[in-house]
């Protein structure tokens, strides 16, 4: 049987050669629909969501465990391991075939199986245990260093030693659609004597990508790199809303709090890791030479494209504003889980790491309105005269990413959120 990332296979469903959900992707979300509110798991292909938890009940799919696609998060399905993800792909794979007629031939079950994905609600994919956010562009990191810092001090002594990152909140990473309300929080300008407290007046989108760890570790003991690799369920868009005006008050000593704890978004479809398997590449050199726990022999990061849209309130249509690749990734995502578990910190399945802010080389590649619009002193030209150096309300962003394959793309679909008014 042909490998579910062959690029020849071809499904008995229609898949427009620009979609981001050929057969060779398969990604995992949740959902809902207008006759049915239970929350279950299924797979983009093409235009429409394959209902697996019609699948599990008909016999057609099995794991091993029972009704794992009937719940309301990928949690439970990660679980099961490795091996079991590995076939499970493999058997949706093989009943989406063109030349499968299991599926293909059945009316009734197409008719219950497959949903036009415009007609369901997709909801959070998994149950998130724990987030952490790292901050692992080096271009990225230089820019806000020379901003705050200066060009001789643009990079921390540790940087290029260790994986930054902070714990960030759990509680508040939402669905693609789910509109962020403007922060509120405590404002001191460099010039003002003492702060007050009010709606952030600098807000910022950090463009990421977010590492679904499927595996657990145990408490104190460290991972290699093959078991941080193995690990990795799959990956989502991820935007860290960012309020920088809070965040320049409230970050020393301890980093980040307020300033990030009001909104992560992430996009509704995790691709897995092995349907990225195609498009890893290595990463930039290090130099120094990490510590060795640190060091990797694969090609740990991936050429996949990715592309920023702002509509600003008010505006009808997008206008890109940035486009970059997620292979600039100075530290891969397998380094930053094994600096995550190498105190000793126990991984949980349903963990979420955010690749931090991903920028390029070229200013055109930028991942934050802090770097793009250089900290508010160049403002972004938008269509019909309009500008922006933050966020105002009613703005819209849009995050996309895809992996171009010969003839075929294994795409993300989009992770957007509006801003809305601080409430009181």
């Amino acid at each position: 049987m042909s490998h579910p990332n062959d690029p020849k296979l071809k499904s008995f469903i229609d898949v427009a050669p620009d979609s981001d959900f050929p057969i060779q992707n398969l990604p995992y979300g949740v959902f809902s629909t207008p006759t049915s509110a239970q929350r279950r798991v299924g797979v983009a292909i093409g235009d429409v969501v394959l209902d697996l938890a019609v699948l599990e009940a008909e016999g057609l799919l099995k794991t091993g465990a029972d009704g794992v696609f009937a719940q309301g998060a990928l949690n439970a399905f990660m679980a099961l391991g490795p091996k079991a993800w590995s076939a499970t792909r493999a058997r949706i794979s093989e009943l989406l075939r063109h030349d499968t007629t299991t599926l293909r031939d059945n009316a009734a079950l197409r008719k219950r199986a497959l949903l036009p994905r415009n007609e369901v609600q997709l909801h959070m994919p998994f149950a998130v245990a724990g987030y952490t956010d790292f901050y692992s562009s080096k271009e990225h990191a230089t820019n806000v260093g020379i901003m705050f810092r200066g060009k001789d001090n643009a990079l921390q002594p540790n940087w290029l030693h260790i994986p930054i990152a902070y714990n960030g909140r759990a509680s508040t990473v939402v669905v693609s659609g789910t509109p962020i309300i403007r922060p509120q929080g405590q404002l001191k300008p460099p010039t003002a004597a003492a702060p007050t407290f009010g709606p952030c007046k600098r807000l910022d989108f950090e463009l990421e990508m977010g590492v679904v760890v499927g595996g657990a570790s145990q408490m104190g003991h460290m991972l290699t790199e093959a078991q941080a690799a193995e690990m990795i369920f799959g990956f989502v868009l991820l935007n860290d809303w960012s309020a920088r005006d809070i965040q320049q008050w409230e970050y020393v000593p301890l980093g980040p709090f307020q300033a990030k704890a009001f909104g992560t978004s992430i996009s509704p479809w995790v691709v897995t890791r092995e349907a990225l398997e195609p498009f890893r590449v290595q990463g930039p050199t290090q130099d120094p030479t990490p510590l060795p726990y640190l060091q990797q022999k694969g090609a740990n990061n991936y050429d996949l494209t990715l592309d920023v849209a702002l509509r600003p309130d008010g505006a009808k249509d997008y206008a890109r504003i940035a486009r970059t690749n997620f292979k600039y990734m100075y530290w891969s995502s397998v380094q930053q889980l094994v600096h995550h578990a190498s105190g000793g910190c126990a991984m949980n399945v349903g963990d979420l790491l955010g690749s931090g802010t991903i920028s390029g080389p070229e200013k055109d590649q930028r991942g934050s309105l802090l770097e793009i619009s250089w900290n508010g002193s160049e403002p972004i030209e938008l269509p019909g005269g309009i500008k922006r150096t933050f966020f105002e309300d009613g703005d819209s962003l849009s995050i996309r990413g895809w992996c171009q394959g010969d003839g075929y793309r294994v795409g993300f679909g989009e992770v957007e959120g509006t801003i809305l008014p601080a409430k009181g």
